[in-house]
């Protein structure tokens, strides 16, 4: 706990074995309360891995659901348990665990509701080896986001997030994609609340056993990234769609 907040970190899996164990022996268990994972029908040994891990609440999907899905698993379990701040973090060893202190920090003390692990801020995802043309799309896709959306965040595709879990309990995220613009869907609810977000320069690690989508996928995401924003764009000026609905 961190001033009386329950904290639980939420790790959306997918054939996860390489990386898993790593990414959860650097988790800040002196304020972290509990570990959810949820496995999206992984073709490896995630789940075993888990369990020897001792991770006392794992979810497995008997089918391949989608990251939309595999979060929105996560997001309802931590709630269940009563968390009052729940971190997502990618399974995957691209982001340090250790600045899960940092980041409920600026929540538990009423600074922000929401705040998002940058791999952008400073100069840490190109020296930490991330792909030049995935660095290229991201400030690309950023940037539209930034015009469409009015705000000025460094990154909107982070897989390292923060939450005051009353406010995942206010967003119909639910209703959200099961694919991979859940969480840009979730990031535009959030923003249409008025709820300013919160960044930290998060140091990036890719390395050959970091999850990564392919060609295709890419582009599909990044379609519906901007399909997104258009949508947020358009609801302000009085256009009506179901993705704001009830906010």
């Amino acid at each position: 706990m961190l001033n009386s907040k329950k904290i639980i970190v939420i790790l959306p899996a997918y054939n996860a074995e390489k990386t898993l164990e790593k990414t959860f022996k650097e988790i800040p268990y002196d304020i972290v309360d509990e570990v959810v994972l949820t496995d999206d029908y992984s073709s490896d040994q995630t789940v075993n891995i888990a369990k020897k891990l001792g991770i006392k609440h794992i979810i497995e999907h008997h089918k391949n659901l989608g990251y939309g899905a595999n979060q929105k698993s996560c997001y309802i379990k931590a709630c269940e348990l009563k968390a009052d701040i729940v971190i997502m973090l990618h399974p995957d060893y691209q982001y340090d665990p250790r600045l899960i202190i940092a980041m409920c920090s600026l929540i538990a003390n009423g600074v922000y509701r929401v705040v998002l692990g940058s791999r952008i801020l400073g100069k840490g995802a190109l020296k930490g080896g991330m792909p030049v043309y995935k660095y290229i799309s991201n400030r690309f896709l950023t940037g539209v986001q930034n015009i469409l959306m009015g705000q000025k965040l460094s990154e909107y595709h982070t897989g390292f997030r923060c939450f005051q879990a009353q406010l995942l309990k206010e967003i119909p995220f639910c209703d959200n994609s099961d694919d991979f613009v859940f969480d840009n869907q979730l990031l535009a609810q959030i923003c249409y609340k008025k709820v300013t977000i919160g960044e930290i320069s998060c140091p990036t690690k890719y390395e050959k056993d970091s999850s990564s989508i392919n060609f295709s996928k890419s582009v599909k995401y990044g379609l519906g990234v901007l399909l997104v924003s258009c949508k947020y764009f358009l609801q302000r000026l009085g256009f009506k769609f179901k993705l704001f609905k009830g906010l």
